[in-house]
């Protein structure tokens, strides 16, 4: 079974001007098939007359020229149209005149440069070509020409239109990839911010809230030790991030490892932020993406709380159900924003309402009626009951 793959793995390794050789090389053998002698094109009227060795090289210029169709669409154009000349005024009339619309529509459809030249040049070619035939009093009338003409015209032109459509397609794929390009690094822009904005605002809470304890010793050492440990879970959080920007990574579970909604709370407590969590229902066993989403809308509502107010209450409820996960984040306030906390982008909700639109869910986050700030996410889960 794996054998038909590689040779058309062969094969496409191959040049193309070896994989349009045995096309042309059948071409040329079929010319000196007695059945096929004087059975080609025939624009002139002229005699026919039996092969000798200008009928071979005018064989060998159409048919063994096609090979360079596509690597040289000119030069095969060029050397077809001198062995289709060949061919029409000695009167061999071989099968190979065929090559002439295959030259045709190749030059149309690979040619970059001097088209229009090309064109100009070879309609000036069939004119001095037709003025030979007619000096030759042939007798042919002059709508076999003129008919024979537009003919190759519709094939230039059939050629012309193949290229303009793989240029299209060539355009649309530069598009979509870049597009894709785009999503990727605002995805990777997201995480970014979500890991490191919480754990950072975090140490910088922490770390503000050590120069006032100098005096209680067992208390600094406490809160040195927890910016050591959110200091820890940003490195781990970072590096699971970076595994899943890996191309060797598999699917597995999005999740960060240390980051499930429990640590993420009691981390936050420990920056000094009282936090109330409940979590009510069951997870799913599987939630795809939006386990993922309801963690993220979590950590960055806790780290808006903790930059903007600082020791307020916070409640933390995050409800499952077969269908959804819904998160409500309240802080009452505002507190008393810390001096050295890290300005807002305006990047994070904007991406936390970006996540949850991907998922089909519903988001909203502003002021609450009686004080204070509230988050609210509902976030399908993909799953029917």
């Amino acid at each position: 079974m794996t054998r038909p793959h590689g040779l058309r793995q062969v094969w496409g390794r191959l040049h193309v001007t070896a994989r349009d050789l045995p096309f042309a090389v059948l071409l040329f053998s079929l010319a000196f098939v007695p059945s096929l002698r004087g059975s080609g094109t025939d624009i002139g009227a002229v005699a026919e007359r039996p092969y000798d060795a200008l009928a071979v090289v005018a064989i060998g210029l159409q048919a063994l020229s096609l090979a360079l169709r596509r690597q040289w669409p000119v030069v095969c154009l060029a050397l077809v149209g001198a062995g289709f000349v060949l061919d029409q005024l000695h009167g061999y009339h071989t099968v190979a005149g065929s090559a002439l619309p295959l030259a045709l529509l190749s030059t149309g459809a690979h040619l970059e440069r001097y088209r229009r030249t090309t064109v100009a040049v070879g309609s000036v070619t069939y004119v001095l070509f037709v003025a030979e035939l007619v000096r030759r009093g042939t007798g042919e009338p002059a709508a076999e020409f003129v008919s024979f003409y537009v003919a190759m015209c519709l094939l230039w032109g059939g050629g012309a239109w193949l290229r303009s459509t793989r240029i299209a397609e060539a355009e649309r794929r530069h598009q979509v990839a870049e597009q894709t390009r785009a999503a990727e690094r605002a995805r990777i822009a997201r995480e970014l911010h979500d890991v490191v904005t919480h754990h950072v605002t975090a140490m910088v809470v922490q770390a503000e809230a050590a120069r006032y304890l100098t005096a209680a010793p067992e208390r600094l050492d406490e809160t040195l030790t927890a910016i050591t440990d959110t200091g820890r879970r940003a490195v781990a959080d970072l590096r699971h991030l970076l595994d899943l920007l890996n191309p060797d990574h598999g699917e597995g579970s999005r999740t960060p490892p240390v980051g499930r909604l429990l640590t993420l709370v009691e981390q936050t407590r420990r920056a000094g932020q009282p936090v109330e969590f409940t979590e009510k229902g069951t997870p799913a066993a599987s939630t795809g993406s939006a386990d993922l989403v309801a963690y993220r809308v979590v950590q960055e509502a806790l780290t808006n709380a903790l930059k903007y107010a600082h020791g307020q209450a916070t409640s933390v409820l995050v409800r499952h159900s077969e269908r959804d996960i819904t998160v409500e984040v309240g802080t009452d306030g505002p507190g008393k924003r810390p001096v050295t906390s890290p300005g807002g982008s305006g990047r994070g909700l904007a991406g936390l309402r970006e996540r949850v639109d991907v998922l089909g869910g519903e988001f909203e986050a502003g002021p609450r009626p009686g004080g204070g700030f509230a988050v609210r996410a509902r976030i399908p889960t993909g799953r029917r009951p």
